[in-house]
């Protein structure tokens, strides 16, 4: 097994070239900065935000604010540590390859292999998500033809290059964000009273306090809420995993990492304290209808469910294009390291893994047939044991941080332009921070939070053994190899 080269050798150059036996050249820089900059806008806004808050908005009322606040700080502590790690080496294993190098090839095996799951069942969930929407607008096509469709159509896109993907993600990103904005505004223009032509009795600032108080259903209702909005946070770094085919890595990973504050304070606090602010909490249309939904009925704006259908099948294909884009440069990745077939390290003369794309591709139609065919055993099991992924994958990014400052420091501390703060006090506290969101879980019969982590660490234990075993292998034919 490989390492991970070293810091020096940043960008998509060397590092990049996958197998020797590559039939291309490896991947190639085919996103534009316009392109990093709105696959990083847009992935933080992920469809759970508009079909999953509100869940949460129920669980802990206004104070669900918090939750998103806590979460958000998580998410930003995070980023910044992965921000320094790939803006000295910007790779498309991204953490995984950092982990690697920081922590060992039994790290970046696990992580790797644990996120690529993670997105191929994504992939079904999305794809189950964008089919019901459309076989409501076209009922004439079932919906799992559907979910076909749009599975093909998005693989054939990734497989044209990394340009055409960068291409429908900047449209897709863009429509997120022009969508979410402008209800921002809306909104925020009715709360105060100002809007023309919108006579909200329901709207204002009164309603964040009012029915039952800000905490309704007490202080412990944040860490439920937490349970519930973490996971529509994951997608933050797929910027640093695109940076490697960017005309300037460096420059992008330290750009998406300096934005990512305001980019969750104004996407999620921002869009739902306006909903929370439309409505009372407690509203009977937030539960029905969805929060967004609700929040747009109540200002009067017609069609406000087949717009916000609309703006959620855009998040679902931005979802779906990402992920597998995602699942297959991680799946590239590991190839290049020795840790996945060799096969997936080669890439067309357009610079595109093909090879690892198919695979993800097809992983993700056994998961959608069997979200079809076994909804409530087999895909369940596959959705709550790659639920806990998220928290894992920070985890990690945390400790390979704490050791991969000081191979930086040591190797090219010119490339260190990137900083965790007060480090390595505050990744410490992160760490511990996640740690106890984890245990915390364990404690959620409710909404299946022990379920969840008990799977997915079931799940991460066999992947754990398994880069164990293969390392072990690995360093007994070298020392018999050494004997000879």
């Amino acid at each position: 097994m490989t390492s991970q080269p070293t810091v020096t050798k940043a960008g998509h150059g060397q590092s990049e070239t996958g197998d020797p036996g590559n039939t291309g050249s490896g991947l190639q820089a085919g996103l534009k900065n316009r392109h990093l900059s709105m696959i990083a806008i847009g992935g933080v806004i992920g469809a759970g935000l508009f079909v999953g808050s509100s869940s949460g908005i129920a669980t802990a009322g206004p104070g669900i604010l918090l939750s998103y606040a806590l979460v958000g700080t998580l998410v930003v502590l995070v980023m910044r540590m992965l921000g320094e790690m790939s803006a000295a080496n910007p790779t498309s294993g991204s953490f995984s390859a950092h982990a690697d190098r920081a922590l060992g090839p039994w790290a970046g095996f696990s992580i790797g292999w644990l996120y690529w799951f993670f997105w191929v069942v994504v992939l079904a969930v999305e794809a189950t998500a964008g089919a019901k929407i459309l076989e409501g607008w076209i009922p004439a096509v079932p919906q799992w033809g559907w979910a076909l469709i749009v599975m093909v159509v998005l693989t054939a896109t990734n497989l044209v290059s990394v340009g055409s993907y960068g291409e429908f993600e900047f449209w897709f990103a863009g429509i997120k964000v022009v969508a979410i904005g402008a209800f921002i505004v809306i909104g925020g223009l009715a709360v105060f009273g100002v809007l023309p032509g919108v006579h909200s009795d329901k709207a204002g600032l009164s309603n964040l306090t009012d029915h039952g108080g800000f905490l309704p259903h007490g202080p412990g209702a944040i860490l439920t809420g937490v349970l519930l909005v973490v996971f529509s946070f994951m997608g933050s770094e797929i910027a640093t995993l695109a940076a490697g085919e960017s005309e300037d890595p460096q420059r992008a990973v330290t750009k998406s990492t300096n934005s990512i504050i305001w980019r969750i304070a104004v996407f999620y606090l921002g869009s739902i304290l306006v909903v929370v602010s439309l409505l009372p909490w407690n509203d009977k249309s937030i539960a029905d209808k969805g929060s967004y939904v609700a929040a747009l009925d109540s200002l009067g704006i017609a069609h406000a469910g087949q717009i916000m259908n609309f703006i959620v099948l855009t998040s679902v294909l931005s979802c779906l294009n990402s992920g597998l884009y995602t699942a297959s440069r991680m799946a590239f990745s590991l190839g290049q390291r020795g840790d996945a077939p060799k096969a997936f390290a080669r890439t067309t003369s357009r610079g595109v893994p093909q090879t690892a794309i198919l695979v993800s591709v097809v992983f993700g139609f056994v998961a959608v047939f069997f979200n079809y065919k076994f909804p409530d055993t087999v895909f369940l099991f596959l959705l709550n044991s790659s639920g806990a992924v998220a928290l894992f994958v920070w985890l990690v990014i945390c400790f390979s941080q704490l050791r991969m400052r000081k191979i930086i420091q040591r190797e090219a501390p010119e490339k260190l332009v990137v900083k965790m703060w007060l480090y390595p006090y505050l990744t410490w506290a992160t760490a511990a921070m996640i740690v106890f969101v984890l245990g915390y879980m364990l404690t959620d019969t409710e909404h299946d939070g022990r379920e969840t982590v008990l799977l997915s660490l079931l799940v991460a234990a066999v992947v754990l053994v398994i880069a164990v075993v293969k390392q072990q292998v690995l360093k007994g034919r070298a020392e018999a190899r050494a004997e000879l």
